[in-house]
C-alpha cells in the first residue's frame, strides 16, 4: 500500500476521480479483424506462400485463410530477424495498415504478434505501464465509482476506457467518441467541484449582524434594481448568523451599482464597525464621497490613505482605506470586512486585513466585490468555494454605441470629438504604449499628445508609471475636456461627463479589458460612443465584442477566443485548466454535476 501511495503521489492523484481521468493516450488492439477495410489497422491470421529478397528488402506474400485471398508485404527496414521469421509456409498473426496497389491488397512492414484477442491501453505517465495498470485494477471498481456519485452508464464508460474488451464502442479514428467525451467532462466537473467544496473552511463569526436598512433604502433618490435587492437580501441572511462568518463574492458588471450593495451592508453591520479596503486612492476617495452622499448623517465615516486621513477611524462606523490600512496596528475590531476590486489584492493582503481586525478564533463576516464579470459556468463552479452573487443588469439603460474604425475614418472621428467637447462632455483616448515602439504600428501617447494639446484646451495626460496619475484623474474629472491615457483607467474613477472613448490598437487588448474601458462611458445615462481604432477592421473578435454590452457574455466570448484559458485571477481558483471541460460551452454539464453533488450531500 505504501508503494501505491508513492505511485499516486508521483501522478499527483488526490482522488479516485483524478485516477479515473488519467485516460489512455492510445490503444493497442490485437483482436482479429472480421472485415477488410482499406486505410485501417488490421490484425490478420496469415500464412507465408512466397518470400524473396530484392536490394535488401524482404518481399512476402501471405495467404489469408479467413478471407480466401492473398496479401503482399514489403519490409523496407528488413533485418536478419525478419528473414528468419517469415520463412516459407510459416504461420503468423500480422498487424498493420491495409492498403491496395494495382488491385492487390498490401500491408507495409507488418508486425508479427505473439498473441491476439487483447485490447491494451497505452498511458503517457511518469509510471511504468505495469505500475499504472496495477493502480487501476486496485482502485477503479464499479462499487468505488458509484460511491463517487456516478451513474451506472458513466461507470461502465470509465471501466470500458481502462479495461476494454473492444474499442469500437468508445474509440474511433484515434479519438474518443462524443458520448465518451461527455462522460469525461461530467467526471472532470464533479471531481473539481468536490475538491473546491473540500477546500472551503468556515469559521464562527465575531457576531451576528441585524442592522436595519429600510430607512437607508427608502431615502435613496432612485430605486434599487431587483438584482441589487436580491444580493442585499442574500447578504442579510449571511450576516444574521453567528455560527458561520460569511465569505461572499459579489461580481457585478460595469455600472451595475455595487456601491449601493456596499453601503447597504454597512447599514446591516450597525451599530458595529465595518472596514473596506480599495486598491487605489481614487477608488477609496470615490467610495468615501458616495458614502458621505448616501449614508445617513448619523453614520460616522473615516478615510485612511497613504499620507491622508479624514475622520477619526477609532470612532468611525465605516472605515474606508487603501492598503495603508494594513500598516495600522490599532484598527478597531470590525464585524464586517469588505474588499473592493478584490482581484487587485494578493491573498496574503486580504488575510492580513482579516487578521488585523480579529485576534480570536472568530472571524469577521467577509464580502468581496469585483467588476470583472466571469462566465456563468465558472460562477457555478466557484460557488462551491465561496458564496457567489452576480449582478448582471444596470440601474439605468446605458446607451453606448461601439464602432470599429481605422485611419480612413479619422476626420469623422475628430469631428465627433469636437462636437462632444463643445457640449461640455469629456473624451478619453487610450493608447497602447506611453512611448514609441517599432514593435507596434500605432502612435504612442507621447507621440500623439502634441497634436491634441494644439487642437484642444484642457487636455490631461497620464499613464501607469505616472506618480501623479490619481491627482491628474481628479483634476480631469473636474475641468478636463480630453484625457490621454493608457489602460490605467480600466478600473477607476467615475467620470459622469465622459461620453466618448477611443481605444487605439484595440485588437491588442483582451475582451475583458476592452469591456472595462468601455464601461468608463455612459455612466450617468448620457448617450455615449466607444470607438475601437484598429488597422484590422475585419477582426472577428472585435466584431463580436461590438455586438454585445453584457459583461458576462463577453467573459464567455473571451474564454472561447482564449480556448478556455486563464480563469479569473484572485481568491477564486487562478488559472485552472481543464482537459475535457469547455468553460465557455459546458454550462449544462457543470449544472448537472452541481445538482448531483447537492443530492449526494442531502442523502
Amino acid at each position: 500500500m505504501q508503494e501505491a501511495g508513492q505511485a499516486l503521489k508521483k501522478l499527483k492523484v488526490s482522488s479516485l476521480l483524478d485516477l479515473a481521468l488519467i485516460v489512455p493516450s492510445s490503444y493497442e488492439d490485437t483482436t482479429l479483424s472480421t472485415t477488410l477495410e482499406i486505410g485501417k489497422i488490421h490484425t490478420l491470421e496469415a500464412k507465408v506462400t512466397a518470400s524473396s529478397s530484392y536490394r535488401g528488402k524482404l518481399r512476402v506474400t501471405f495467404w489469408l485463410p479467413r478471407f480466401f485471398c492473398q496479401l503482399s508485404s514489403v519490409f523496407f527496414r528488413s533485418t536478419p530477424y525478419h528473414f528468419q521469421l517469415f520463412t516459407l509456409h510459416s504461420s503468423h498473426y500480422i498487424q498493420g495498415k491495409l492498403e491496395t496497389y494495382k488491385g492487390t491488397l498490401q500491408m507495409s512492414q507488418p508486425r508479427s504478434l505473439k498473441q491476439t484477442g487483447e485490447v491494451s491501453p497505452r498511458y503517457k505517465t511518469v509510471l511504468k505501464a505495469s505500475e499504472i495498470r496495477t493502480l487501476l485494477k486496485t482502485y477503479l471498481s464499479r462499487e468505488a465509482l458509484l460511491k463517487e456519485g456516478l451513474h451506472e452508464k458513466e461507470v461502465e464508460t470509465l471501466l470500458h476506457i481502462h479495461f476494454p474488451q473492444s474499442i469500437d464502442a468508445i474509440y474511433e479514428k484515434g479519438k474518443f467518441k462524443a458520448e465518451v467525451v461527455a462522460v469525461l467532462k461530467l467526471v472532470e466537473a464533479l471531481n473539481h467541484l468536490k475538491k473546491l467544496r473540500g477546500k472551503r473552511v468556515d469559521f464562527p463569526a465575531i457576531r451576528a449582524l441585524h442592522g436595519e436598512i429600510d430607512r437607508f433604502v427608502s431615502g435613496l433618490p432612485f430605486s434599487l434594481t431587483s438584482e441589487q435587492q436580491k444580493v442585499i437580501s442574500d447578504i442579510q441572511k449571511d450576516l444574521s448568523s453567528s455560527k458561520k462568518a460569511t465569505k461572499r463574492m459579489v461580481v457585478g458588471d460595469v455600472g451595475s451599482g455595487k456601491t449601493m450593495v456596499i453601503l447597504a451592508s454597512v447599514m446591516m453591520a450597525l451599530p458595529y464597525q465595518t472596514i473596506l479596503m480599495a486598491p487605489t486612492s481614487l477608488l477609496a476617495l470615490q467610495l468615501y464621497e458616495e458614502a458621505k452622499k448616501y449614508l445617513p448623517n448619523s453614520v460616522k465615516i473615516a478615510l485612511i490613505m497613504q499620507g491622508k486621513e479624514k475622520g477619526e477611524y477609532a470612532k468611525a462606523d465605516f472605515i474606508i482605506g487603501t492598503h495603508a490600512l494594513l500598516f495600522k496596528e490599532d484598527l478597531p475590531e470590525a464585524s464586517l470586512v469588505m474588499v473592493d476590486e478584490q482581484h487587485r489584492f494578493g491573498t496574503k493582503q486580504r488575510h492580513l486585513l482579516e487578521a488585523l481586525v480579529s485576534a480570536s478564533e472568530k472571524k469577521p463576516h467577509f464580502l468581496q466585490f469585483s467588476a470583472t464579470p466571469i462566465p456563468r459556468t465558472q460562477a457555478m463552479m466557484e460557488s462551491e468555494l465561496v458564496d457567489l452573487s452576480l449582478i448582471t443588469t444596470t440601474p439605468f439603460e446605458r446607451e453606448v454605441e461601439t464602432h470599429i474604425v481605422g485611419k480612413e475614418s479619422f476626420s469623422t472621428l475628430f469631428s465627433h470629438i469636437e462636437a462632444e467637447v463643445a457640449l461640455k462632455h469629456q473624451v478619453l483616448i487610450v493608447y497602447p504604449l506611453v512611448e514609441e515602439s517599432k514593435e507596434i504600428p500605432y502612435q504612442s501617447l507621447e507621440e500623439s499628445r502634441g497634436f491634441w494639446e494644439k487642437k484642444f484646451a484642457q487636455v490631461y495626460v497620464t499613464h501607469g508609471k505616472d506618480k501623479e496619475k490619481e491627482a491628474v484623474l481628479l483634476a480631469f474629472r473636474e475641468k478636463g475636456s480630453i484625457l490621454l491615457a493608457t489602460t490605467v483607467v480600466e478600473v477607476g474613477i467615475s467620470l459622469p461627463r465622459l461620453t466618448l472613448i477611443v481605444i487605439v490598437g484595440a485588437e491588442r487588448l483582451g475582451l475583458a479589458t476592452l469591456h472595462q474601458l468601455r464601461g468608463r462611458v455612459g455612466r450617468n445615462g448620457l448617450k455615449s460612443w466607444c470607438y475601437l481604432f484598429s488597422y484590422q477592421k475585419e477582426n472577428f473578435r472585435l466584431q463580436q465584442f461590438a455586438k454585445t454590452e453584457n459583461g458576462f457574455e463577453i467573459a464567455k466570448l473571451d474564454l472561447q477566443f482564449r480556448n478556455s484559458g486563464d480563469i479569473l485571477d484572485g481568491t477564486i481558483q487562478s488559472g485552472q485548466r481543464f482537459k475535457w471541460l469547455d468553460m465557455a460551452e459546458d454550462e449544462q454539464i457543470v449544472y448537472e454535476a452541481k445538482q448531483r453533488l447537492k443530492r449526494m450531500a442531502s442523502c
